[in-house]
C-alpha cells in the first residue's frame, strides 16, 4: 500500500506548525504539503505531485473559506471521494451536522490534540468518518 499524502490549507501558523510536527516528525509521513492561504488553491493543488489522500481545511480561512474550499473541490471530479477534514477552534453541534450535509468527511476541533490525533488520522486514513471535538 502506497503512503498516504496529506494537504493542510490554513492561515494560522500555530495550528499548521503543530500538524507538521505531529505529521512528520511524529508519525513519520514524508508526504506533507502546507499551504498557509486559499489564495489559488485549486490550481496549487492540481499542481502536486499526487491528489492528496487526505485535505484538512481551516474553516476561517481566507480568501476562500473551508465551505467554498470544499465546495470546488467536490465539484472537480478527482477530488470528490477525497477525505476532507474541517479544522476549526469554533464549532457548535449545528455546525457539525451542516459540515456533515454539506460533504465535509469529517472534523477535528482545534486545539489540535497531539495524544489523540494519530489515532484520529489513523481512523480517517481507514475509510472512518471521524468528528472530533476537544
Amino acid at each position: 500500500m502506497t503512503e498516504p499524502s496529506f494537504l493542510y490549507i490554513d492561515d494560522d501558523d500555530l495550528s499548521r506548525d503543530i500538524l507538521k510536527v505531529l505529521l512528520e516528525t511524529i508519525m513519520a509521513y514524508t508526504q506533507v504539503t502546507f499551504f498557509e492561504d486559499s489564495h489559488n488553491f485549486m490550481d496549487r493543488i492540481r499542481a502536486l505531485p499526487q491528489p492528496p489522500t487526505v485535505i484538512f481545511v481551516g474553516i476561517q480561512v481566507k480568501p476562500y473559506d473551508g465551505y467554498q474550499m470544499l465546495a470546488a473541490l467536490r465539484a472537480d471530479s478527482t477530488y470528490q471521494h477525497t477525505k476532507i477534514i474541517a479544522v476549526t477552534a469554533y464549532v457548535m453541534a449545528t455546525d457539525v451536522e451542516k459540515m456533515k450535509q454539506v460533504g465535509f468527511s469529517g472534523l477535528i476541533s482545534k486545539p489540535i490534540i497531539h495524544r489523540i490525533f494519530p489515532e484520529l488520522l489513523k481512523k480517517i486514513v481507514a475509510g472512518e468518518s471521524v468528528w472530533y471535538i476537544s
